[in-house]
């Protein structure tokens, strides 16, 4: 039987494709999504990462059909995008819960049994946006620059139990959400890019079965930059 690995908000885009590609890599795997809709051959259950009581019942939930958790990705996230004048303090707090505050809840919780197993991969999923800045995404770069400094300190906090800590920054990804933007505005971020065209989810799920891996047991408090080279040097 392959290691049970839960990935949060793994209903579409990045998150569907990690979700799939670990069941391909023999995983046992769930994942949690706020409707609950998730690829073939996964366990879904619904679960808004928000509210610790729904963080329990999922968690528990995976534990009874599946086992405890060996593998989490931290992938659940949202955007409220606007200039810094005028974000309020709702968007500031929406973002910050989800994508912080959220994954907090979710790494706390799946250390529990991974330190008992003293085994455990946990992969974070950030953005280059928490790295370079974005104009209009103070809230989300915040965020996700914040992930970088929660999974180091797991690293060093869980290191000795056998736990590995990661991150993995996207950069501008084909999915759902970008398949809306104008050719030129397509154009201008493939301009931006080393490799000149946008990434697959596929490449993020590579990165993250790679991390999740026997292979990567000696590396603990990385980032792992998947961006076409946007973000070099930081």
């Amino acid at each position: 039987m392959g290691r049970v690995a839960l990935v949060t908000g793994g209903n579409r885009g990045i998150g569907r494709a990690i979700a799939a590609r670990l069941v391909t890599e023999g995983y046992r795997v769930a994942a949690t999504s706020r409707n609950g809709e998730v690829p073939e051959g996964v366990l879904g259950v619904a679960c808004d990462i928000t509210d610790q009581a729904q963080v329990e019942a999922a968690f528990a939930t995976v534990e009874q059909q599946l086992g405890p958790v060996e593998v989490l990705v931290a992938n659940a996230g949202i955007t409220r995008d606007t200039l810094l004048m005028r974000m309020k303090d709702d968007d500031w707090d929406a973002v910050i819960d989800t994508n912080l505050t959220g994954t907090f809840r979710v790494v706390r919780r799946a250390a529990r049994a991974m330190m008992k197993a003293r085994f455990g991969r946990i992969v974070l999923i950030s953005s280059v946006v928490g790295l370079i800045g974005s104009a209009g995404q103070v809230n989300y770069a915040a965020s996700k620059s914040g992930l970088v400094g929660l999974a180091r300190s797991v690293a060093r906090e869980l290191g000795s139990r056998g736990v590995t800590a990661n991150v993995v920054t996207p950069g501008f990804i084909r999915t759902d959400m970008t398949a809306g933007l104008g050719e030129d505005l397509v154009a201008k971020y493939n301009a931006q890019i080393p490799v000149g065209h946008l990434g697959e989810a596929d490449d993020i799920a590579n990165a993250v079965a790679f991390l999740a891996s026997d292979a990567a047991g000696y590396i603990s408090g990385a980032v792992l930059p998947v961006d076409g080279g946007l973000g070099m040097g930081h």
